[in-house]
């Protein structure tokens, strides 16, 4: 991040959302009396895989109303790097199997993207997810009638990012990620921490249902 930052490197975020029109995004009204409150009929969607540069917030976007598949990933790659050029470009996602293929890693490795894909079970590591939260906020408590109009709200608030919307964004993705060091590995996805300044005396090994825990005492 720091070398973001500086200058010397392109940090990138990528991750797909999938905005379906209908009653997800009405919100929640309390009240005595029963209220009634229109919402779309259809289940019809917007996919958006979005990459967003870390210091400008800025969104590159591959959308469509199907699926993202790897080819969506490869076009998303060729739209980073015509938009970097030779600048070093480090884009962290997370291990989806469209986005972890041979053919992206094939692809990102002739463009020179350099690609770092984030442990398994760790989304709050991938900041666009922030992103993504920020946008459905936006669209909640309202109806939309036409998927137009659905689409069009959505893209104008992303296309937004590093413009109106960029002091909300930045509140939300900065530096505030917890690094622990000194990590102890305990399974395949497992690790511990020991407090800096307690080294190890004994460590405790018990299986609990077929799962293997450690802790040191």
């Amino acid at each position: 991040m720091e070398k973001a930052e500086e200058g010397d490197v392109s940090l990138l975020f990528l991750d797909a959302s999938h905005f379906v029109m209908g009653c997800g995004f009405l919100g929640r009204i309390y009240g005595r009396t029963r209220r009634f409150v229109m919402t779309f009929s259809g289940r019809m969607r917007h996919n958006v895989l979005g990459a967003m540069d870390y210091v400008t917030k800025k969104v590159l976007v591959v959308a469509n109303d199907s699926y993202i598949t790897a080819t969506e990933v490869c076009a998303m790659l060729r739209k980073i790097a015509a938009a970097y050029g030779e600048k070093e470009v480090h884009l962290v996602l997370d291990n989806a199997r469209y986005q972890k293929c041979q053919v992206v890693r094939d692809l990102a490795g002739q463009l020179g993207i350099h690609l770092e894909y984030i442990p398994p079970y760790s989304p709050n590591l991938n900041l666009i997810v922030r992103l993504w939260k920020f946008v459905k906020g936006e669209l909640s408590a309202k109806y939309y009638s036409d998927f137009t109009a659905f689409q069009q709200k959505i893209d104008s608030i992303i296309s937004d990012t590093d413009g109106n919307y960029k002091q909300n964004i930045d509140s939300l993705i900065g530096k505030g990620i917890q690094l622990f060091h000194d990590l102890v590995p305990i399974g395949k996805n497992t690790f511990a921490t020991v407090a800096k300044g307690s080294p190890i005396t004994t460590l405790v090994t018990a299986n609990v249902f077929g799962v293997q825990y450690k802790w040191s005492k």
